[in-house]
């Protein structure tokens, strides 16, 4: 058959008509690809999703490993129905680059964590949507860290797979990366490469030390020398000759680290950037060198104390002298950056005072990530922090790299607050039973008597318990009870197929508000 322009249209349109009106599915339009003298596309039955192709009418077969079973035969097509395995999507991606991840390089990005694995097209929506300069923000489509899989109960290669289902249905053809996110092992950076990861978040968080609270009765010298120095291939006279007392210019503003403050970095960090330089050497060793083949991450945001200026001088570095090259750092960042809530202020201060904080806190790390880079400064815990958006733009410019992860998971709750009361309540109210317990690995503040009482809620009212901190903070952080659940989830996933537009647009809509304030 061959596929040139005109014979693609005529095909796709006699594969749409098939489909439609013969087969009585839903096709997804902006779906359809051409792969030499095949014709694939997505589609839907009352039982799901499904991939279909068509062949000349002689083929006996469909170039897939999984190739489903013939669906129908005319004079001119064979029509194939296959499922959206995990073989089949691995082969897709062989066939069409623009569907495996790929590098996003020193472009502004966004990342949009899906606990559910069906969000990617109401993420594509909103990037389309999105007012501004067109092309923004680079899109990382699959992303996940290995605690939040471990509570979903899917794996890092499903993750990418339902990304790419997402990327392929919604015709989103610009690339998108895949974060293997918060990673603390070798072992799991091994896994996360094998699958397809093209974007490497290093967390060495359990390595970093809290100065202030947590060395007892030990001086910081005693500290001092118990550091790994043969692992950082350094030594204190060394470190503080190099770096204490002279003063480095970033652009407009400067920066000196005396030999006490170095003293504390290199205690708070040393350990970290140790942990780092053998986590990139070893995702180096597996890419047999190619460090344009992926990106890193350096994650410092998951700490109890901000990351002053001065130690990120000292991370970034120790890390280039080490032989690290990076693409984002995530600081952890004065005030409270809490789970599926706006930005607020630390207990002590008011939050005007707290943001201009907060605002020269950006200015110096975007100021240090250009001198020593250029690399992004990267927003963890990233969702709904409308208030921080236009500082951290205003800092970095293009130089940021937004996170998101449970709040799409949110969207999806309140899209069955509208359509099936019923089941919010009872979702609400397990999340309530659960908040004691799932609450301890995550950053918030939630008061349970402050929960609304969605019994005594007429169903109108439902949503508005998602402009609630505490009611958000409750559902954001239970999800992973609520996935374990198999009633729950079974119906939660069957409200959401059955009002994935519904659902689309509440993300486009979310999402909007998280990307157009960086590019006004």
């Amino acid at each position: 058959m061959g596929f040139d322009r005109e014979s693609y249209h005529r095909t796709k349109q006699e594969l749409a008509d098939i489909l439609e009106k013969k087969l009585g599915v839903q096709v997804y339009t902006e779906s359809f690809l051409a792969d030499k003298e095949q014709l694939f596309c997505l589609a839907r039955d009352s039982v799901g999703k499904k991939l279909y192709s068509a062949g000349t009418g002689s083929a006996e077969r469909l170039d897939l490993p999984d190739p489903g079973r013939k669906s129908l035969v005319n004079e001119t097509l064979t029509v194939f129905e296959s499922p959206l395995s995990s073989a089949n999507a691995a082969r897709l991606r062989k066939k069409f680059t623009h569907l495996a991840p790929s590098v996003i390089g020193i472009h502004s990005s966004a990342g949009f964590g899906d606990r559910l694995g069906c969000a990617t097209p109401g993420h594509v929506r909103a990037l389309l949507n999105s007012s501004g300069e067109s092309g923004f923000f680079r899109p990382v489509f699959a992303q996940q860290s290995t605690r939040e899989n471990l509570r979903t109960g899917r794996s890092s290669l499903e993750v990418i797979d339902d990304a790419m289902w997402g990327v392929m249905q919604s015709g989103w053809k610009d690339g998108y990366g895949a974060d293997a996110d918060h990673l603390k092992t070798t072992i799991e950076i091994s896994e996360c490469l094998r699958n397809g990861y093209t974007f490497f978040t290093i967390d060495p968080g359990d390595h970093v030390k809290n100065v202030d609270a947590s060395l007892g009765g030990t001086s910081l010298d005693e500290e001092l020398e118990l550091l790994p120095w043969d692992r950082l291939e350094t030594s204190w006279p060394d470190l503080r000759g190099r770096l204490a007392g002279k003063p480095l210019r970033c652009g407009e503003r400067v920066f000196e680290l005396d030999e006490s403050s170095m003293a504390v970095a290199a205690v708070k960090y040393g350990r970290a950037v140790a942990h780092t330089v053998e986590m990139y050497r070893h995702l180096l060793d597996l890419s047999d060198g190619k460090k344009d083949s992926f990106e890193l991450e350096v994650s410092v945001d998951e700490t109890e104390s901000p990351t002053t200026a001065e130690e990120h001088l000292y991370i970034a570095t120790e890390l280039r002298r080490l032989g690290v090259e990076w693409q984002s750092l995530a600081p952890r960042f004065p005030g409270r950056f809490e789970k599926g809530v706006d930005y607020q202020a630390e207990p002590s201060l008011e939050i005007e005072s707290s943001l201009n904080e907060l605002k020269q806190s950006f200015i110096s790390h975007a100021a240090i990530a250009r001198h020593f880079g250029p690399y992004k400064i990267s927003l963890h815990s990233g969702s709904d922090k409308f208030l921080a958006y236009p500082l951290l733009s205003e800092a970095a410019g293009e130089l940021v790299h937004l996170k998101t992860a449970g709040t799409s998971y949110l969207e999806a709750l309140r899209v069955t607050s509208v359509k099936d009361p019923g089941f919010f309540r009872k979702a609400h109210q397990f999340a309530v039973s659960r908040y004691p317990e799932d609450k301890a690995s995550y950053h918030v503040s939630a008061d349970l008597d402050l929960a609304s009482d969605t019994l005594k809620m007429d169903d109108s009212e439902l949503v508005s318990v998602f402009d609630s901190l505490h009611d958000r903070q409750i559902l954001h952080v239970t999800f992973g009870s609520l996935l374990n659940d198999s009633e729950l989830k079974g119906r939660l996933l069957e409200i959401l197929d059955s009002q994935e537009e519904q659902y689309y647009d509440f993300l486009d809509a979310h999402f909007r508000k998280h990307l157009e304030p960086f590019m006004a």
